[in-house]
Parts: C-alpha cells; structure tokens; sequence
C-alpha cells in the first residue's frame, strides 16, 4: 500500500467522522421533516436549540404540527416556553383544539395558563365537553330538628379567561355545600325540602357560586337526598339528661347538708347532756355543804334519801308493768 492510498484513507476516515458528529450535534433529519413539512427552521437555529440546551424536537415537532393546523408560531415563542419549563406540544395542542373549536385562545394565555400549573388542554376540552363534579352527602338541620342529607352534581365548564389566579373545584364543592346547609336550615321542616329538592339547587345557583373561581356553573342538580337523625330530640334528650343530673346534684346537696344539719344538732343535745351531768354532780357537793353549814339536818338528808329511793322503785315498777304489756301485746 502506497502512501496514496494511506491519504485516501485517512481521508475517508476523517469525513465520516465529520459526518457523524454532523448527525449526531445537528439534528439533520428533524431539519429534513421541517423542511418537507414547509417549516423555516434553519440548521443554524437547530445549533444554537443544542447550544442553548433545548432538545430541538421538543420545539420543532410542534411547530411542524402548529403550522399544519394554520396556527402563526415562531420558533422563538416555542423555544422561550421551553426554556420557562412548559409543555410546548401540550400547549400547542390546546391552541389547536381551541381554534377548531372556536375559542379565541392565544399563545400567550395558553402558555400562561401552562406555566401556572394547569393543564390547558384540558380546560379546553372541558370548555366543550362541560365536567360533571360530584359532592359527598351534605348534611343540614331543617327548623323542625330533623337531618337532611343531599348529595349534588355540579355541571361545570372551564372558564379560559379566569383559569390563572381562579379557584378550583374544591371552592366551587366547598360553595355548593354551604349553600345547600343554608337552604335545608331555612326550611320550616324536612317535607318541604323532601317534596321539593329542585328548591335547594334553584336556590344554590342564584347565589353566583362561581364567581373568583376557574369555571362556569352550568347546572346543579340534586342526585339522592335521604333522612338523618332528629337532631332536635336528641338535644332535647340531652338537656333533659342535663336537667336531671342538676337536679341530682342539688338535691345531694340538700341531704348533704340535712345530714350535716343532724349531726349538728346531736352534738347539741350531747352538749346540754354534758351540762346536765355537770349539773348533777353538784348536788352531792351542795348537800355536804349544805350539812357542814348547818342549813338541812341529818334527817332532813335521810327524808331526801327515802324520797329518791321510793322514786326509783316505782320507776322500775313502771318499767315491769309496761314490758309485761308489750309482751301481752305480741302473744
């Protein structure tokens, strides 16, 4: 092999390896598509995607798609999303079902709406196809005490104008439950609301729910409505319950006190007895006193004595003669 041959080869060599960091760094058959399809993208702009870290398929694709369906984008608004952290097909993709759907849906609130975090294809959807949100039982105390429950669908659709900075569906569940508790409450009792259940979803959408937040209520319809408890006896037997345990406790506190009453007054009676043992003792003391002055004599004493011992012999005489009565009275 001559030295001919060796350039030759060196040469062949070195073009593919020109070739195949060509096809590899620059996206030559994205370029070709977009080329075909009758999109501008120069292979310059595909380099400086690759410099700029963009995939360029990323932005390419849906460009090809956007001007297939008739849609004015630029490369440069696609690229700018990406580089924002959007979903540019998704963006894209809404734009396109947008326009045949007839809303008037530009670039820049779609991608706005991306960027705020909600799927903007599926807000338009749902601004064809309305959405359909279902509450859990909603319980409200009517004026005669009795519980009613009620369950509601919400017929929603996407308002494209408030979908950034609108509430979502849990304000819009959370608005239809207070306005049917507020209208079960103001029913005089639980037939009306039973008989006429159009009268809480007639009322609830009067109310403008869906005002501040990211769709348009459509309609509220009431899906099953069922009986509950009857509140109102059931504080009624509260408060009884409540009632008796005062009255417990008041009168506790009146046998309390009785108790504390008797117990006071046995005390007393000890006390005066006390008094009157005291008193006794001091006879005997006054009777030698009496003696050693000279005021009683020796049988004046012995006359005292005979009295009080004739005094306890009819004492126990009586005693004999009532027990024998009783014991009469048993047999």
């Amino acid at each position: 092999m001559n030295m001919e041959e060796i350039f030759l080869l060196i040469i062949v060599g070195l073009v593919i390896i020109a070739f195949a960091i060509l096809f590899t760094f620059v996206p030559v058959m994205l370029w070709i598509s977009a080329l075909a399809a009758g999109v501008r993208v120069g292979i310059f702009q595909l380099v400086g995607m690759r410099l700029r870290r963009v995939i360029p398929a990323r932005v390419v694709n849906p460009l090809i798609k956007a001007v297939k369906a008739g849609l004015e984008l630029s490369t440069n608004q696609l690229e700018g999303h990406y580089l924002a952290g959007g979903n540019v097909d998704r963006v894209v993709n809404a734009l396109i079902a947008a326009q045949r759907a007839n809303i008037d849906l530009s670039f820049e609130r779609a991608a706005a709406i991306d960027l705020a975090g909600r799927d903007v294809l599926e807000a338009v959807q749902m601004s064809v196809n309305p959405k359909v949100i279902e509450t859990p039982f909603i319980a409200g105390v009517a004026m005669d005490g009795i519980e009613v429950k009620a369950k509601a669908r919400i017929t929603v659709r996407a308002n494209i104008d408030r979908l950034v900075g609108g509430a979502g569906e849990d304000t819009v569940i959370a608005r239809v439950g207070e306005g049917i508790v507020s209208t079960i409450g103001s029913a005089e009792n639980h037939k009306k609301v039973l008989e006429n259940p159009d009268l809480i979803s007639q009322t609830v959408l009067s109310k403008g729910l869906d005002a501040g937040t990211a769709f348009e209520i459509l309609s509220i319809d009431i899906a099953d409505i069922d009986i509950g408890k009857n509140i109102g006896a059931e504080l009624q037997t509260d408060q009884a319950e409540a009632d008796k345990k005062i009255a417990q406790a008041k009168a506790e506190e009146r046998r309390a006190m009785a108790v504390a009453k008797e117990q006071e007054m046995k005390a007393k009676v000890e006390e005066m007895r006390a008094k009157v043992v005291e008193a006794e003792a001091e006879v005997p003391l006054a009777m030698s006193e009496a003696l050693r002055s000279g005021n009683i004599g020796v049988m004046d004493y012995m006359n005292i004595q005979n009295i009080l011992a004739d005094t306890d012999m009819r004492d126990s005489i009586g005693k004999a003669t009532d027990d024998g009565k009783k014991d009469g009275n048993k047999q």
